[in-house]
């Protein structure tokens, strides 16, 4: 069987949480006890919490990835769901190879035992033999730098002293796949950089490092891959600088608009920042401006189309000089940037001589086909001396329950087979039996 190239997989996952009411008067056990022998127990289960909505995400092996994303938008739920604490509620996880987390500061230390013993359990937690452990002890308390504290319990110690020791003992595991929640906030600018360089040598030796972080310098500067969780669901994916300029702009619009945060999980509508019309990055080419919408026949936006429905790409663009050798690419894409459909105008031999400025081109669609699930919508005007991309994201809204990425067009038919069919059928095969021999 041939190993895996990825390090996680996650297919459709939805992650709920039963709600729970509690009475607001007060309540003894008798009273309690009437209540329900005389059949008036109030249910105490109220429908469900969804933190996460259907996520899809791929992590390669030997990747940096940064999370990023609102406080309550899943982030923290989707890391526990990786590491095992939580189980999906729907959808499939696919983990390959051994997992070292630092979640929660101090999840998996008991308070009353000493520094040393809790790095004997949480070794063999993570799938260490106690002689494994013991022969790392030294170097995991070397790098904590924890002296004879090592021995007191951790109830005494200081949260950067917890952090030391959370990060020296899921370091040197040896892990496959390291997970990282905002943790290395805690801790002076010394263990910083030692933790920094740490991660580093992880990156050299080809191992999986997720990371969960409010830093977008810090995801720009040293990770391969980006995820933005929006509402519970996956926003974007790709080049970190791509997926933080994105995230910024949808949060400095939420804040011109005044927009109040909900928690995501409990909001019908996931609580999600509001749809960018497009993001532009910065042009070195003859085409300055372009802006993207997904609209429908009549121009009206469009921001959950279903598979069957008829859309138009709508381009807006500015030419800084005149120019002839314009190419307009529009490119369907999954959240992570794997292609769906791609063409462009030369492919088609459009013609676009004396384009005017500014203009607006149509790519119009006659039936989008895309199965439910969020995509981007990537347009790119080339040109010899530069190009210019923009690009949105957009959810297809479906109801029914297909597999896949596209609905091709399509019947079912259902008829007897007659006997002269099936006869030829099978004198047919009988031939071509014979051939072969």
């Amino acid at each position: 069987m041939q190993e895996s190239m990825d390090a996680i997989v996650m297919r459709n996952v939805v992650k709920s949480f039963r709600k729970r009411t509690i009475r607001g008067e007060y309540t003894t056990f008798k009273s309690e006890l009437l209540r329900w022998l005389r059949g008036k127990r109030q249910p105490r289960e109220a429908g469900l919490i969804t933190a996460l909505r259907g996520i899809d995400l791929t992590i390669p092996k030997g990747s940096t990835v940064g999370i990023i994303g609102r406080n309550g938008s899943g982030k923290s739920t989707l890391l526990k769901l990786i590491t095992g604490i939580y189980a999906p509620t729907s959808g499939s996880l696919e983990i390959n190879g051994r997992i070292s987390a630092l979640l929660d500061l101090g999840a998996g230390f008991h308070p009353d035992f000493s520094g040393r013993e809790n790095i004997l359990i949480n070794g063999i937690i993570l799938g260490m033999s106690r002689a494994e452990v013991k022969a790392r002890m030294n170097d995991i308390i070397a790098f904590s730098e924890l002296g004879e504290f090592i021995d007191e319990p951790v109830r005494t110690y200081s949260s950067g002293m917890y952090m030391r020791l959370a990060f020296a003992v899921a370091t040197h595991v040896d892990p496959d796949i390291l997970i990282i929640d905002e943790i290395l906030a805690v801790g002076d600018e010394h263990f910083s950089k030692k933790s920094l360089a740490k991660m580093m040598d992880f990156k050299r030796q080809g191992k999986t490092i997720v990371l969960v972080t409010h830093d977008m310098s810090a995801v720009e500067r040293w990770c391969d891959l980006a995820a933005w969780i929006d509402g519970g669901i996956i926003r974007r994916v790709g080049r970190p600088s791509e997926v933080a300029a994105e995230y910024r702009q949808a949060v400095a619009l939420a804040e011109a608009q005044s927009t109040v945060f909900t928690p995501p999980a409990l909001t019908e509508g996931g609580g999600a920042l509001p749809q960018l019309s497009a993001v532009a990055q910065p042009s070195e080419g003859p085409v300055r401006h372009l802006q993207v919408r997904l609209t429908d026949g009549r121009g009206e936006d469009v921001r959950a189309p279903a598979p069957e429905q008829a859309l138009e790409v709508r381009v807006g663009y500015e030419l800084e000089r005149a120019t002839e050798d314009v190419e307009f690419v529009v490119s369907f894409q999954m959240p992570d940037g794997r292609v769906v459909y791609e063409t462009s105008t030369r492919r088609e031999a459009v013609a676009l001589s004396g384009l005017p400025s500014p203009g607006v081109v149509r790519f119009v669609v006659e039936r989008l086909g895309l199965l439910g699930g969020t995509y981007a919508l990537v347009v790119t005007a080339r040109a010899a001396r530069g190009s210019c991309t923009a690009r949105c994201t957009f959810e297809v809204a479906a109801t029914l329950e297909e597999q896949g990425v596209f609905r091709p067009p399509h019947r079912w038919v259902v008829e007897p087979a007659h006997e002269e069919q099936v006869g030829g059928a099978l004198r047919q095969d009988v031939l071509a039996r014979a051939e072969v021999g």
